[in-house]
Parts: structure tokens; sequence; C-alpha cells
């Protein structure tokens, strides 16, 4: 039997259906989920600083929630390739994640802050790596990079719109007289919960799974004994990489403390708070461009430079402790590379995955990824945050670039090597 080539024209046309209807929901389910939860990280730093917890709390809360969503992701990733169920475990997913907002608008220290983060990052780990093999599945392989900058730019939509509304409700929730300072920023978690159970509806009715056949006979240790030895080099400097790759919240909390002698500390923190929805603003403009050249020259590459870019963030924050500078416009300007830096790695580190391993080992691989990043991002946080609080943010943010700059010298060496 004989097959017809496809010709250029077709080939063309059918790139062009890269955004279908399952594209588009998890799309616009990332956007909801990322209005729910992005609103806690924009305040988040100001009301612990109203309850008296220190940044050594912060990136110890961070990086045990990233840690604990690490984690979730090689369970799901696996056991979503043993049983071949993947929405179910999704929606439940992101049904945890207002579940978490509330326990936190309930605390009143830092454990309920922890379980409320905890159990939202829980969720986040668990849909994570089945809604990328989802969406995988979904587009050629062609496409890969457009489709993962689309979701990641609708994801921060709701980044950019979550915190922007929470800004300007923790300004209007001041007006009305509270006798305690922190139920501003309760008001404000409490109202993030309804854009949280709209994402469980819409992945609910829009998003369809993709075919995808069970493997009972696969065992855990022997799915990871498999995978490419190439890609075992690649989560090796992304994991060196991440070692330094702090939570922005700690961005956010920089921001603060450098603007509060001149502002004021409720001020500086809505203006931190500002310069991370500046930093979601960048994300969104920039993630779909990141993937088209990601599809046009291959994603590695321009993987690598977003790895100094981020390794450049590190540093002028750094240099902004000290030399004291506490002018927003390098703030504007460390937000902007940030928000950069991210849309790159956001949307290529899945991609690069996809390029290394089969389709077979989407899931696990997937996992493999998310542990890697959110073991390091523990590191990361509860380092910077231990080093902040012992000796000063210099050090600490001095540390970040240090491991950021070896993980970047090594993706460069293990591209090279593939």
């Amino acid at each position: 039997m004989n097959e017809v080539a496809e010709t250029p024209l077709e080939t063309a046309a059918s790139s062009e259906k890269w955004l279908n209807s399952t594209v588009g929901g998890v799309g616009l389910t990332s956007a909801l989920g990322d209005f729910c939860y992005e609103t806690t990280t924009v305040i988040l730093p100001g009301f612990l600083a109203v309850l008296g917890i220190p940044a050594a709390a912060l990136g110890t809360i961070e990086g045990i929630a990233d840690a604990i969503a690490s984690f979730t992701k090689m369970a799901s990733g696996f056991i979503a390739d043993k049983l071949g169920h993947r929405k179910l475990l999704v929606l439940v997913g992101y049904g945890l994640t207002p579940l978490g907002q509330a326990l936190i608008a309930l605390a009143a220290g830092w454990p309920l802050l922890l379980l409320g983060r905890a159990v939202s990052w829980f969720g986040k780990g668990l849909r994570g790596p089945l809604r990328d093999a989802i969406v995988v599945q979904a587009v050629t392989p062609q496409t890969r990079g457009r489709a993962f900058g689309f979701h990641r730019a609708m994801d921060t939509v709701g980044a950019v719109v979550g915190p922007l509304l929470g800004v300007t409700l923790l300004g209007w929730a001041q007006t009305l007289g509270w006798d305690d300072a922190s139920a501003p920023f309760r008001v404000v978690f409490w109202l993030s919960l309804i854009p949280g159970l709209l994402a469980v509806l819409s992945f609910l009715t829009l998003v369809k799974d993709p075919e995808h056949t069970p493997n009972p006979s696969l065992r855990f240790f022997s799915a990871l004994r498999e995978l490419p030895a190439r890609f075992k080099r690649y989560l090796r400097a992304v994991g060196i990489f991440g070692s330094g790759d702090f939570s922005h919240s700690l961005l956010i909390l920089a921001a603060t403390q450098l603007l509060t002698p001149a502002m004021g500390i409720v001020q500086a923190a809505q203006v931190a708070g500002l310069l991370y929805v500046w930093r979601n603003v960048v994300q969104v403009i920039t993630s779909y461009p990141v993937g088209v050249l990601a599809d046009r020259f291959g994603p590695k590459r321009v993987l690598i430079a977003g790895y100094g870019l981020g390794v450049l963030t590190a540093v002028l924050t750094l240099i902004a402790f000290v030399l004291e500078v506490n002018t927003i416009a390098l703030l504007v300007i460390v937000f902007f590379i940030a928000g950069l830096y991210v849309a790159v790695q956001e949307a290529l580190e899945a991609t690069v995955t996809a390029d290394i391993v089969s389709d077979t080992q989407l899931g696990v691989s997937y996992g493999a990824l998310g542990t890697v990043n959110g073991t390091t991002k523990f590191v990361s946080s509860a380092l910077l945050g231990t080093l902040w609080t012992a000796f000063s943010p210099a050090i600490g943010f001095g540390a970040a670039a240090l491991l950021m700059l070896v993980g970047t010298v090594d993706l460069t060496r293990a591209i090279d090597n593939a």
C-alpha cells in the first residue's frame, strides 16, 4: 500500500492546528489556578511581616512546599504512566489549591501557614506533570514550543491579574478600619478561593485527555533506571541551577525590605507586589515568542540563555543590597529580567524533556524533572532565607548567583555532549 507524502502546504496547515480545545482549556484552567494561588504569593511576605515571622521562616515554608510538590510530581507521573488515568488526578490537584488558601486565611502563625502552603503545593505537584503530558500528546512535536509557550503565557495571565487585584483589594481592605493588622490580608485570601474553584470546573468541562495506554507492569525504580543517560545529564544541570533558583517570594521580600525605609512597610509591600505583577506581565508577553524561537532555533540553546538571565537577576539583587540602592528603577529592571528568565525556564524545560525521552516515558520524566526542581527549590529557598537571617541578604543572593552560574555552565556542557 503506497503512502502519500505530505506536501509542505499540508504540513504548514497541520502546524497551525496546535491551538486546539485541549491546549486552550489547559491554558484557561492554569490562568484561573494562578489567579488563585499567585494572589497569596504576592501578599504573603507582607502577611508574614505583620505576624512577625522572619525571612528564614518564609524561606523554609516556601522550600518545604516546593519539596512536597516535587515528590508528588514523581509519584503522580509514575501512577499515570502505570494506570493510564490522568484527568482525575489533575482535577484533584486543582481542587487542593483553594483548600490550601482557606488554611492560610485562618493562620495566626507559621504552622498553619506551612500546612496551607503545603496543601496547595501538593495539589500543584499532583497536576503538573500530568497536565504537561496531556499538552504534549495534544500537539505535534514541531509545535511543542509554541504550545508550551502559550500555556505558560496563559498560566501567567492569572499571575498578573490575581496579584494586581490582590494588591488593589489589600489597599481597599485597609480602609475598612480593622483593629487587627492582618485582617486586610485575610480578606484577600478568602476572595482568592473563587477563581480556584472555577479552575476545577474549567478543566472538567474543556480538557480532553488524549488516549493513553496503561502499563500495569511498570515498576518505579526500573522506570527511573531506563531513562536515557543524556536526560540524566540534563537533570543534573537543572538541579545545580535550581539549587540557587530561589522562590520569588524572597525577591518580593527583598524589594519590600529595600523600599521600607523610604515608604513604610505597608506601602513597600504594595509596591513590591506591583513589581511582582510587572514580572508576571513580562512573562506573559515573552512566553509565546520564547516558544516560537525554540521551535525555530532549538529549545536547548534558548534555555541556556534563560539560565544566564537567572544568574543576572541574583547578581543585580546582590548589588542592590551591597550598595543600598532602593530606587524603583533598579527594581523594575531586576523584576523584568526575572520575568524573562522564568518565561524561558518554564516553557522550555518541559520542551527539552519531551525532545529527549519517548512518549511512554513522559509521565515519569516530567515527574523526575519536577522532583529535581522542587527539591532544589527547597534547598535554594531555605539556604537563601537562612543566609539572609544569619548574615545578610547580600550573602544569600551571592550564593544563589554562584550556584545558578555553575548550573548554566553544566547545562552548556550537557547539551554539547548530547
